[in-house]
């Protein structure tokens, strides 16, 4: 990952050349053997780490911001007092793992840094300066080789965005779940677009239906001509686009039925959205049986006076909770009528059910704090009135 960087990136090839240790982990930018003075006036060895903001998988782009941040006491001059003009914060706080930085420093050009390049060297300068006053004989530039940090990531390329935003911990909390998709018409496409931005360890798609015209006007994206005229299975079609960025999508050209259900048992985490109640059933009876924790996605539109009205419903439930299932997710056909089922074009309401049903998930995992713990949720379209329920202590 790293030398494929370097081959395309100038910057951080002048970095390596002038012999530089430079190492790529988890979105970071890691510079070893930086010298500096220790408050005893003592010549130690500290680590410069940057964010490392990339235009494609093989290229950097300008520093996203001017700040980097140090592995290492704090620098002093040679008389150990602490190195003002580039004093920031210290505290110690987990990157991602295997970095753990204790301080950051902020020392801003007029222009900002043009690159890599010029962020590492100047901050190199500012620190190493004075433990050659003590010693001359010591450098940054040791030319020795770094290996190459081969990350097993789920992702197709490096996940940048987490690592700007600090939550690569945080982002800890996805691995190695497995997580299932059931139903891939409008929402459970949505509810795949926000999973396979996120580090779980498999993404399981499951439905039979072929993706159609009238499928592309309430699905993300825009599928092509050429897309359609392919006539895919929905669970083809996705896991052709989103594979570009998440390695381990995987596609199930079924139905969950009674002879296929087990095939659930070892997943992390279930969506339902499914549209028939006696398939929700199955499903839902299963997995509280299983002990596999799951959200079920509802949306029911009508048409009254010539404009839509309807409510969005995320409802999740587990082997711990799950008495207020009945009340709330319909397991049984009916004959109510309901215009979602023939006005496709909401991609609107599938997105925000989507997004509704991710957070929540995101909650129950750990990611998002959850001070409520609802099992139910509620949207009113036409008064936009929220309605948490079932909320446990």
């Amino acid at each position: 990952m790293l030398q494929q960087l370097i081959n395309h990136s100038p910057d951080l090839k002048q970095l390596r050349d002038e012999g530089y240790e430079i190492e790529y982990s988890g979105g970071y930018l890691l510079i070893h053997h930086i010298p500096y003075v220790n408050n005893n006036k003592e010549i130690k060895h500290g680590t410069l780490v940057s964010e490392l903001t990339l235009v494609s998988n093989t290229k950097t782009a300008a520093p996203a911001n001017h700040v980097i941040y140090f592995i290492g006491e704090h620098p002093c001059n040679k008389d150990g007092s602490i190195i003002t003009s580039i004093k920031h914060t210290s505290q110690n706080k987990i990157l991602h793992e295997g970095v753990i930085i204790n301080h950051s420093f902020s020392n801003k050009p007029a222009n900002g840094y043009a690159n890599y390049y010029f962020k590492v060297s100047r901050y190199a300068d500012i620190i190493s300066a004075q433990a050659k006053a003590l010693d001359n004989s010591v450098t940054e530039k040791t030319f020795k080789v770094v290996h190459d940090n081969k990350e097993d990531s789920v992702f197709q390329y490096p996940d940048t965005n987490s690592s700007r935003a600090n939550i690569n911990l945080i982002n800890s909390k996805f691995n190695e779940q497995k997580i299932a998709i059931i139903g891939l018409g409008g929402t459970g496409a949505y509810i795949l677009d926000l999973v396979a931005k996120t580090p779980v360890q498999e993404i399981h798609l499951f439905d039979g239906d072929v993706f159609f015209q009238h499928n592309a006007f309430r699905s993300p994206g825009a599928a092509s001509n050429e897309q359609l005229d392919r006539i895919m299975k929905k669970v083809i079609y996705y896991s052709e686009i989103y594979s570009k960025m998440h390695k381990n999508i995987i596609p199930h050209i079924e139905y969950i039925t009674d002879d296929n259900i087990n095939c659930l048992d070892q997943m992390s985490f279930v969506f339902i959205c499914v549209d028939k109640n006696s398939a929700r059933k199955i499903i839902i009876d299963n997995l509280l049986k299983t002990n596999v924790p799951f959200i079920d996605v509802g949306l029911g539109v009508n048409v009254v006076d010539d404009k839509l009205i309807g409510t969005l419903r995320v409802t999740n439930g587990s082997s711990i909770k799950n008495d207020h299932l009945i009340n709330r997710v319909p397991m049984e056909e009916n004959d109510v009528i309901n215009e979602y089922a023939t006005n496709i074009q909401i991609a609107d309401l599938n997105s925000f059910n989507a997004s509704l049903a991710v957070i929540k998930w995101k909650k129950i995992i750990g990611f998002y704090q959850d001070l409520n713990k609802e099992y139910h949720c509620s949207y009113s379209i036409n008064n936009s009135n929220f309605i948490n329920e079932d909320i446990t202590a």
